[in-house]
């Protein structure tokens, strides 16, 4: 942003010289005077003019460019917010579901206390570490997916 301004500042510097040229040459062309001190002012005034005519189009890329930058951030974003509410829905999908293999452990240790077989008890341990198992794997695959989506924001931050 601030090359921006800097661009504007010279453009609008420019201007002024160019007006200021043109007040001399309208100067010059009423009194008598001298060719040469014309014809320079005309070169000067021609120079203003591309010089500011390449301010202008280094500008219009400048917005351009900057356009564009936001538009890209904005679509990351967009599908950064997308991925993570994905991703909350599937961490709470499997924290409920851990919760009722807990619940169904608590029903099996009452029912070991009461004398049920073992095997059962083993078998409803071995669910309750599976959920468990798919929540920490669903955890580090959310985890993975942001850093991903925010590896290339950082990359682009150093850069800059």
């Amino acid at each position: 942003m601030t090359e921006i301004a800097d661009l504007e500042r010279r453009i609008y510097a420019a201007l002024d010289r160019i007006g200021a040229g043109l007040d001399g040459l309208g100067a010059a062309a009423q009194a008598p005077g001298d060719d040469a001190e014309l014809q320079s002012l005309r070169e000067a005034l021609e120079a203003e003019k591309t010089a500011n005519a390449q301010l202008e189009e280094r500008v219009r890329s400048l917005h351009q460019q900057q356009g564009t930058q936001v538009a890209e951030l904005e679509e990351q974003t967009t599908a950064l917010k997308a991925s993570a509410q994905e991703a909350k829905t599937q961490t709470q999908q499997l924290r409920l579901t851990n919760q009722h293999l807990q619940a169904s452990l608590e029903q099996l240790r009452d029912a070991a206390a009461a004398g049920v077989d073992p095997h059962m008890i083993n078998q409803a341990m071995m669910s309750e570490l599976d959920g468990l198992r798919s929540v920490r794997d669903a955890d580090r695959a959310e985890l993975d997916e942001l850093l991903g989506a925010l590896k290339p924001l950082l990359k682009e931050t150093q850069d800059a």
